[in-house]
């Protein structure tokens, strides 16, 4: 019986081994941040398509389609691109009778396996203080801002297009017809 009893008290202590062996080891692993905290995933967007209205005023507008491949909404907060001094998502709404287009409250917001189309007369990117004009075929660097945190950068190709009607509305109280000028999106 002794030589069970040592056998079965070297298998207690091997197996307390192990278990204290394990149990550090997950300990440890969900002690340290790269367990613990989410992977950093970015926005799951894409955009399809995307294109700049070619310009040599101030401002233009950025187009194309974002698409959502994601399993949870996504929101647009912001963007920026080394061709823009600064840029604004905007919306363009009636008042009064007048198309305006104006910064879009809260971002673009695009649902789950869902897009939003950027379109001139629509929702759009656009790009202000332009430090040089875009000119047809030139490709533009554009990087879009989530509300998580990340980022997903594309490049739109620069296009001559002759619409655009909107009132720029930069500010309460401000407005700046758009409708003569090239750069309109």
């Amino acid at each position: 019986m002794t030589i069970r009893r040592r056998s079965a008290l070297a298998a207690a202590v091997v197996a307390a081994g192990l278990l204290t062996a394990c149990a550090s080891g997950t300990t440890e692993e969900a002690a340290s941040p790269e367990a613990s905290a989410p992977a950093a995933t970015g926005c799951a967007l894409t955009v399809v398509d995307p294109w700049v209205k070619a310009t040599d005023e101030m401002m233009t507008g950025a187009f194309g389609t974002i698409q959502n491949t994601g399993a949870a909404e996504a929101v647009v907060t912001g963007a920026s691109s080394p061709a823009a001094g600064m840029m604004e998502i905007h919306e363009v709404v009636d008042k009064d009778g007048t198309m305006v287009m104006q910064p879009k409250a809260g971002g673009l917001v695009i649902p789950a396996g869902g897009s939003a189309m950027l379109a001139p007369g629509q929702d759009h990117l656009m790009l202000m203080q332009l430090p040089a004009p875009i000119e047809a075929g030139a490709e533009v660097a554009i990087t879009l801002a989530c509300a998580d945190g990340g980022t997903v950068a594309f490049t739109a190709v620069a296009k001559p297009f002759e619409g655009g009607a909107e009132t720029y509305v930069p500010g309460e109280g401000q407005s700046m017809d758009m409708s003569a000028s090239p750069s309109a999106s």
